[in-house]
């Protein structure tokens, strides 16, 4: 049955679902729906073929109801104290560099106030968001990072408390500003219809993906730390320098509705990486990006210092995620444990895995309790990868990290248990129905596949499963699994041209 729930409101912005059929990022079937007031009158009407969308243009502390099929909500919008325009401030698409008229509206924007950004391409330095307010881009807005580098400040590696402040990939280390930077913000919503643009294709951020300047790493488009209570709501995020949108030591965060393009060869621009978080929802969420759609961190043991809070009670749905190198990643940073991950009524095209899961000795920690399920996957070449020797960083390809011989259990031995994959068919897979590769002294356990239904695709070349010494080219593999235990394996189907085999 149909069911229509309210996933996020702000003061002019509505983020609801509606669950038809367990349909996956887009409906069956194009549904109309109808907004009205309480007293009845209609403010908005249109079709959707979404699962989740926003509603746009509405009123502070507002009771509204929306009628979509057969299915209607009641809700409110929250109170506004005020509304404040970036232009009332002096910021202007003409002007070079708005980031300090910007910056001055927020100052002066008192608790549970909306900034507003209208119709109009504003470029920007990083500007520095704070608890309880609303950031508005509205339809036709852009926000567009500055292409010189001068105008980025750099985030300093720790707080002067200690706690760590800037990050990159799983270390504290200095890096520069993001377009949007929100720290230590409570009650933070981001909204609208408009566009942030984090500018990676002007000045130099592609061409030193994994090095420094200035002693600092690249920033990302919106960087969000140590949060609380926070929401992403309707928006495009495109073109960003390094990762698109990286929450880090957050809780309760709310993502809908969002749309994520970066160019297919920018490096290293994933999507959307919740890192040392707890409890976040990813729904409805449109991926195209240069490398991992979606990657699920939790830091990594290094002597600089890392990130020591474990990423739990992730939820991901109703997204789509096209290109890159994996649809929803675990790892590599995975040293302070990731935890109850569920992904679940998701589409994903041509990416190069889908769920996959890489560690490495070293890394030590845990993952567990992962489930994906309802999944549909087209041209994926390996669906379903855990890899716990993946080659990352100067010694990943030292004997300590890909011997195959059992090595004593210390702290810094990965362990991972407890994959569920239920319900989900893979369409033209090129190289392998699943990969499973275990450390000899930490196997993978209780790894659990149900209803799962592949078929491959005729043209594809040899490659390898994932990035690891050793691992040899193929095509057209079933379930390969070393180092791995199965609690059960039921309903597995491998389709070829030519025959059917049941597994």
């Amino acid at each position: 049955m149909p069911t229509l729930a309210l996933l996020a409101a702000t003061s002019r912005t509505a983020s609801v679902s509606f669950d038809a059929d367990q349909s996956c990022f887009s409906l069956k079937e194009t549904t109309g729906w109808t907004l009205s007031t309480q007293d009845g009158g209609v403010v908005a009407d249109g079709e959707t073929n979404k699962v989740v969308m926003t509603l746009h243009g509405l009123q502070p502390k507002t009771r509204y109801v929306l009628d979509m099929g057969d299915e209607r909500l009641v809700f409110s919008t929250k109170t506004e104290s005020v509304l404040i325009d970036i232009t009332d401030y002096g910021a202007s698409p003409e002007a070079d560099d708005n980031a300090a008229a910007i910056q001055a509206a927020i100052e002066q924007l008192p608790p549970h106030g909306t900034l507003k950004i209208p119709q109009g391409v504003f470029r920007s330095g990083p500007i520095f968001l704070k608890s309880d307010m609303v950031l508005l881009l509205e339809e036709g807005a852009v926000l567009a990072g500055h292409a010189d580098r001068s105008h980025y400040p750099i985030l300093p590696a720790r707080h002067a408390d200690g706690r760590v402040l800037g990050t990159w990939e799983g270390v504290a280390e200095p890096c520069f500003a993001s377009l949007i930077t929100a720290l230590d913000c409570r009650n933070l919503a981001i909204t609208g219809a408009g566009t942030i643009d984090g500018g990676g294709d002007r000045g130099d951020w592609w061409t030193w993906p994994k090095e420094t300047r200035d002693d600092a790493r690249r920033p990302r488009t919106l960087f969000l730390s140590h949060g609380d209570t926070v929401s992403l709501t309707g928006l495009t995020v495109r073109n960003s320098p390094s990762w698109t949108i990286h929450p880090v030591f957050c809780s309760n965060v709310l993502t809908a509705d969002l749309t994520i393009q970066n160019d297919p060869h920018s490096p290293n621009t994933d999507g959307l990486n919740p890192e040392c978080c707890r409890d976040v929802l990813l729904a409805g969420i449109h991926f195209s990006v240069g490398d991992d759609c979606i990657a699920i961190k939790a830091g990594k043991l290094d002597p600089k210092g890392g990130l020591d809070q474990p990423c739990e009670r992730i939820t991901v749905e109703n997204c789509r995620m096209e290109r890159g190198h994996g649809g929803v990643v675990i790892g590599s940073e995975m040293s302070g444990c990731v935890r109850d991950v569920t992904v679940r009524r998701c589409e994903l095209s041509e990416t190069d895995r889908g769920l996959r899961v890489k560690t490495r000795r070293g890394r030590g920690g845990r993952v567990e309790r992962i489930l994906l399920e309802g999944c549909r996957m087209e041209r994926v070449a390996t669906p379903l990868v855990i890899n716990s020797f993946y080659f990352c960083d100067a010694d990943g390809r030292s004997d300590y990290v890909q011997s195959r011989q059992a090595l004593p259990v210390t702290d810094a031995t990965p362990e991972i248990s407890g994959i569920t994959i239920r319900d989900v068919v893979a369409d033209n897979v090129g190289v392998a129905a699943a990969a499973f590769y275990g450390l000899p002294e930490a196997p993978i356990t209780g790894i659990i596949i149900e209803n799962y239904r592949v078929s491959f695709d005729p043209d594809a070349p040899p490659d390898v499963p994932d990035m690891a010494c050793g691992f040899e080219p193929m095509r057209h593999a079933g379930i390969i699994a070393e180092n791995a235990g199965f609690d059960r394996r039921t309903g597995i189907h491998l389709s070829h041209a030519t025959q059917s085999i049941a597994v």
